[in-house]
């Protein structure tokens, strides 16, 4: 192992005992601490970010995982990350100092915003983070006057209309305007070494990634026409995080796999890599909240009608935790999604049950974190857990709470450890040594057997 996860920064799930025995303890806890207060907390199963690379590696055997720091940037999972033998795609300096505190070398990371600071730049180039991307001329000016070294890669738009989050309306130089960026920058002496796109996230059409890929054919052969040599196709994201999607990821890994043996086939010399975020941590991750208020109102209003199980004494009762959309439960707003809680406690058959919400702390009417829900009868102190808590969640604090953080406790199976141990992934290696590899032996059941053939890491991008 490369000693970026230790023993001690988990907690150990023996067998016969699982994650979810763990959530109870931690509830138990919280609920009988007496010195510190604590209305909510998360629980990680690193096992969980561990199981999901062993599946990206069979699925996409040729692709070059990078992880998108912005999604989750709390320790635990960098370390397993890197342990893994993953590289980073960074979005500011405050990341890059992240994972480089961490222990991982610049070879491994990528400043991947189309849109930077100079003194990011400037960071960048004082620290050895050589790729970058841009999208246009003012951006690749920047770059040039800052960073005179580094290697770029040209970020193409997507056809993204379908997609729950279009970074394309942001993002990504259309091809037309490609040949002229590729010019500017081969006057200016500046390397561009390959091509990226992202889809954005939630994108039902999987062939999205074929016709993405497909462009990027094209703005490669602009490329060599000009002299620049390119050797990186950078996939993006958007792959989902959680079972039961529209589009399941084998489903994206086999289209993405048709388009590389089309247009970039085994052997051409171009380097694969995806920065994927949401996939590794969303069902890692599961949030307990506790309730901290409730305000009971009858519906009693003319006409209303009222469903057999809201019981004798119908009323709608709003629960107010302590996190709400402009925090942890941000999905709400962006990505229009309707958490849904599960009880701690399970109740009886008999409990009626009654229309309820949920409400963040915020003071607007607008922080509702969940309506049209019917629950039993909850007390303030209850705890409420919502699972696949991980994308976008971490590090975005809820405006009452400042600059503090929601406790992250991690955990880990044995069987998951030993398998990160096992791995037989290559060490460090130097920039001619790119593109060798060993099979990793994973010798676990996850669901189904992973049997695995060639693994590429990120030893170096360069």
């Amino acid at each position: 192992m490369a000693g970026y996860l230790r023993e001690t920064d988990f907690v150990m799930v023996e067998e016969g005992f699982s994650t979810r025995d763990l959530l109870e303890e931690l509830t138990l806890g919280a609920s009988q601490a007496t010195t510190e207060e604590v209305a909510a907390f998360f629980m990680a199963d690193l096992g969980a970010v561990v199981r999901k690379h062993f599946c990206f590696l069979k699925c996409l055997p040729r692709v070059r995982s990078f992880y998108a720091v912005k999604c989750n940037s709390s320790p635990g999972v960098l370390k397993v990350l890197a342990e893994l033998g993953l590289g980073f795609s960074c979005a500011n300096k405050a990341e890059m100092e992240l994972v480089q505190h961490i222990g991982v070398p610049s070879s491994k990371i990528i400043y991947a915003n189309p849109c930077k600071q100079i003194a990011h730049i400037k960071y960048a180039a004082k620290h050895g983070v050589r790729l970058l991307n841009f999208d246009n001329e003012v951006e690749l000016a920047k770059v040039v006057k800052s960073h005179p070294s580094a290697k770029m890669v040209l970020c193409v738009a997507t056809e993204d209309s379908h997609s729950l989050s279009r970074l394309s309306l942001k993002f990504g130089a259309s091809l037309k305007s490609c040949r002229h960026l590729l010019e500017n920058a081969k006057r200016d002496h500046v390397d561009v070494v390959g091509v990226s796109f992202h889809i954005g996230s939630g994108c039902p059409d999987p062939q999205v990634y074929a016709q993405s890929i497909a462009d990027a054919r094209l703005v490669f052969e602009m490329g060599a026409e000009l002299g620049h040599r390119m050797h990186i196709l950078d996939l993006g994201g958007g792959f989902p995080g959680v079972e039961g999607v529209q589009v399941r990821f084998e489903e994206i890994a086999s289209v993405i796999n048709s388009a590389l043996d089309l247009y970039f086939p085994e052997g051409c010399g171009v380097d694969i890599l995806a920065k994927l975020g949401r996939y590794y941590v969303t069902s890692a991750f599961t949030l307990a909240v506790s309730i901290i208020a409730k305000k009971e109102v009858l519906l009693d209003q003319p006409g209303r009608e009222v469903p057999e199980e809201a019981g004798s004494s119908p009323k709608t009762i709003a629960y107010h935790l302590s996190e709400g959309v402009y925090g942890i439960f941000n999905s709400v707003l962006f990505d229009n999604t309707c958490p849904a809680p599960i009880l701690q406690k399970k109740p009886s058959t008999e409990q009626p049950l009654y229309s309820s919400s949920l409400w963040g702390p915020v003071a607007a009417g607008c922080d509702c974190v969940a309506e049209g829900l019917w629950l039993p009868q909850l007390h303030v102190g209850d705890w409420l857990v919502f699972e696949n808590m991980g994308a976008y969640t971490v590090g975005m604090g809820s405006l009452l709470r400042g600059a503090q953080t929601c406790r992250i406790t991690y955990a880990m199976s044995r069987v998951a450890w030993e398998a990160l141990q096992g791995q037989l992934l290559p060490a460090e290696q130097d920039e001619d040594a790119e593109g060798m590899c060993k099979p990793l032996s994973c010798g676990w059941e996850i669901t189904d057997t992973l049997c695995m053939g060639p693994i590429f890491t990120p030893a170096s991008i360069m």
